[in-house]
């Protein structure tokens, strides 16, 4: 997967996504915010990290794209100039010191294609969490693989930006393969097209009940689609909220 092109366009393609929700939900279960340390993993373009450090909170975030990091550290720059981004892999963490809370937001999870990887990352995540700290993330759910994203092609079109988007199933059970073609509108009013290919995984909930708890986590509460109501047949996005 490229992401120096991909950069480019992703916030507008994650105008949709509700970011200060995600905040609220970091925000209550840590009693607040202030001078707490967040590390924020597969941060992408630092949309979350930043808002994050508008509440008070301490961000680092760590991501597998130096293109995003470039964003990322842009955007945080003027305000938050000591904000730290570091340029790894989630299965391959390596922090200073423990952190209060950890995400992997907005189904980044699920670019892990290897179980051995998801469960090295939540080990990696534990051992950066002080005692008591805190985990939140999010997945697609086995529905939104197997029947909702087998319904392509999806399409989008802005002034600026276009796109198609097919998708197929991926060897692996749950797993999406996807075939974007992107359209970017230049000042003169040409397009310049660009191809992105990404594939995901998801895994049953409970299959990622077993690895967190393996991993030394406590469950707190598994949530579906934005809401406090638990997932349900149909449910398309599951968050987990564990303790450390």
């Amino acid at each position: 997967m490229m992401y120096a092109q991909f950069a480019s366009v992703y916030d507008e393609l994650m105008l949709d996504i509700p970011y200060p929700a995600y905040v609220d939900l970091v925000d209550t279960a840590l009693h607040g915010l202030s001078g707490k340390k967040i590390l924020d993993v597969a941060c992408g373009t630092g949309i979350l990290s930043v808002l994050l450090a508008e509440r008070g909170a301490d961000v680092t975030g760590i991501d597998l794209s130096e293109e995003m990091l470039a964003v990322a550290s842009s955007r945080a720059s003027e305000r938050f100039p000591s904000m730290i981004f570091l340029h790894q892999a989630m299965q391959q963490l390596n922090v200073p010191g423990q952190y209060d809370a950890a995400v992997i937001p907005i189904d980044s999870l699920n670019y892990l294609e290897d179980e051995q990887d998801v469960k090295q990352t939540f080990k990696k995540i534990h051992d950066a969490l002080t005692p008591g700290g805190l985990f939140l993330f999010d997945v697609h759910s086995t529905f939104k693989t197997d029947v909702l994203f087998m319904e392509s092609p999806f399409t989008y079109d802005s002034k600026k930006i276009s796109y198609i988007w097919e998708t197929e199933e991926g060897e692996e059970p749950h797993s999406i393969h996807s075939e974007l073609a992107f359209f970017v509108r230049e000042e003169d009013g040409r397009y310049v097209r660009f191809d992105e290919v990404h594939y995901q995984r998801t895994f049953p909930v409970m299959n990622y009940v077993e690895w967190l708890e393996q991993a030394g986590f406590s469950v707190e509460r598994i949530f579906a689609d934005w809401s406090d109501e638990a997932p349900e047949e149909e449910s398309e996005r599951i968050f987990f909220q564990l303790r450390k």
